[in-house]
């Protein structure tokens, strides 16, 4: 049966999922949540997830919420991007909720300010407070790639898939590759697995790519 994931292109962390989904060659399709006209909060929408959030991913019968159990669920379920021991899972773990907590969420939250609010309700201090948090965050994985490719087991994981989505969107947010070469080159490593595809060819966008 083929999945089906409530997404927006501009949501890194459906863009997670998706991403999974592709590499994985699991059969899904894109549901499209106008995020920005307010659908995420609409009683439709919460009938299908009370928390009002996207993504929302349905797979064999099951509705799952919060992409990082979207991603666990997909590498028990596909055998891919996963761990072979407790001790690989438990490293694993660990990167995802760092991810959650200290990473996309902030990441996350600062794009959106510093794009998708217009210029007159965009708060300067908030944006700065935030993107002094990211850069110690920045730190803390590129000091974390110096002695290995990937970032939790040796090999790409769903930690890698998680911490690297934001990435690679090209609104402003505070980040430039250049800054951080072992985050660059690991972003490198992970668009070259066969059939990654970028953010923006995965998912419905809620707007249109900006014209020269």
């Amino acid at each position: 049966m083929t999945a089906q994931l409530w997404c927006f292109g501009e949501s890194g962390n459906a863009a997670k999922v998706a991403q999974m989904l592709t590499l994985t060659g699991t059969a899904w399709q894109p549901v499209f949540v106008n995020f920005f006209a307010g659908e995420a909060r609409s009683p439709a929408f919460r009938a299908i997830n009370p928390m009002g959030e996207v993504p929302v991913l349905r797979l064999d019968g099951r509705t799952l919420t919060q992409s990082a159990v979207m991603l666990r669920h997909l590498a028990r379920k596909t055998g891919q991007f996963g761990w072979a021991s407790e001790e690989e899972e438990d490293e694993i773990l660990r990167w995802l909720f760092w991810d959650n907590h200290k990473f996309s969420a902030q990441i996350g939250t600062t794009r959106f300010l510093m794009n998708f609010l217009p210029p007159e309700k965009r708060p300067e201090q908030a944006i700065a407070f935030q993107q002094g948090r990211l850069k110690a965050a920045y730190a803390v994985l590129e000091d974390h790639l110096a002695s290995r490719d990937w970032v939790a087991n040796g090999r790409p994981s769903i930690a890698d898939l998680s911490l690297a989505s934001y990435l690679y969107y090209p609104e402003p947010f505070g980040f430039a590759r250049a800054d951080w070469p072992r985050i660059d080159a690991w972003m490198s490593r992970l668009s070259a697995l066969p059939g990654w595809k970028h953010p923006y060819d995965l998912m419905p966008r809620a707007f249109p790519p900006a014209t020269a």
